[in-house]
């Protein structure tokens, strides 16, 4: 057997973050997935997406299933927590984790047989509850470490590299995401980077619930004709809603131009950012157009990808629960055992 191991040395020019960190440093082990497969361009974007942000790896908690899409973790931020978890069940971990220690980003890297059947009560609860996370699901519409059956998110008439067709109605999480509370729901290509950096750096930004369902072709199952999932359908059906950037917060920049033009913007740091206003219709804050809209577009044979819905103004689950403020490993036995007169206190409050 032959293992392939990344070389330390690095060019003393790469380009750091603010952090001083180089994009290497957001790394993690080699790929053992198949050459081309979208996941291994969803860790890129992850990748970049940390980089940008200027996120400490030691600050992120990476958490998966079972499946190619779980195997993600070990890609990316070497230097970060992560955790494997049995089939369809890293939803558990994660909320588990987040209520010990809500001091840290959590990434849940699944996919669509992973969080659409054996965990989909999983993926259910936990966005439901609202819990501080980035969950993506990796999306290829197949098992693809059992040779390709179709998964639960296989379109009603798509076709198996085998030749089999599909009969089954798709489970479509971003919908179901919607339905369930997610405050901050989005769908993206594998293949587009340009979107897909922002959409992730945009969920790691927000606090709650954040849902994001990359359509990610399997090479070796699912990336053939008659497939709904793979490179060229995707490109050739794929319906943007709008087009993303992220900018942290500063001092306001206002701008106002009508839809269908472009507005040059100059940023704090001296850039320029061009945005172009499209489908003036769309709002991303309204969760039951966003659903009605999907139900449109799907009808029509379009992907919709882009932002799909964001509540600006959200609590997570700590806030509902009122629980510390410190991670739970940093708490003392005093902390933890107030005493005999405390429990007495409590007991009479429930006396009277």
């Amino acid at each position: 057997m032959t293992y392939i191991v990344k070389p330390k040395l690095r060019h003393p020019g790469l380009p750091t973050n603010k952090l001083g960190f180089t994009h290497r440093d957001y790394e993690g082990s080699i790929s053992t997935l198949c050459a081309g497969c979208g996941h291994d361009s969803i860790s890129a974007a992850l990748i970049q997406a940390c980089f940008e942000l200027d996120i400490e790896p030691h600050r992120v908690a990476k958490m998966s299933g079972i499946g190619c899409s779980s195997k993600t973790p070990d890609y990316l931020l070497g230097n970060s927590h992560g955790f494997n978890s049995v089939h369809g069940r890293m939803p558990s971990v994660l909320t588990g984790a987040n209520l010990a220690n809500r001091d840290l980003i959590y990434l849940g890297v699944s996919g669509d047989g992973d969080s659409a059947s054996i965990g989909l009560g999983q993926f259910a609860h936990c966005v439901r509850r609202g819990i501080n996370m980035v969950y993506i699901c990796e999306n290829n519409g197949v098992y693809g470490l059992t040779k390709g059956q179709f998964s639960a998110t296989a379109d009603r008439g798509s076709k198996s590299k085998a030749g089999g067709l599909n009969m089954d109605s798709a489970i479509d999480l971003v919908s179901l995401a919607l339905i369930l509370g997610a405050t901050f729901v989005a769908r993206s290509f594998s293949g587009d980077r340009r979107q897909l950096v922002p959409i992730i750096k945009a969920a790691i930004s927000h606090k709650g619930g954040a849902v994001i369902d990359v359509i990610s072709p399997c090479v070796q199952f699912n990336n053939h004709a008659g497939s709904t999932k793979s490179f060229d359908f995707v490109r050739e059906h794929n319906e943007a809603v709008n087009r993303l950037d992220l900018i942290t917060p500063r001092e306001a920049i206002a701008v106002d131009y009508a839809p269908g033009t472009v507005e040059t913007v100059t940023q704090h740091d001296g850039s320029v950012l061009k945005l172009a206003k499209l489908h003036e219709d769309y709002d991303p804050r309204d969760r039951i157009a966003a659903m009605k809209y999907l139900q449109e577009r799907h009808a029509a044979g379009e992907i919709v990808t882009g932002l799909l819905y964001l509540e600006a103004e959200t609590e997570d689950i700590h806030a509902h629960l009122n629980t510390v403020a410190t991670p739970l490993n940093q708490l003392q036995e005093s902390d933890l055992c107030p005493g005999a007169s405390a429990l007495e206190k409590i007991n009479d409050s429930y006396r009277a």
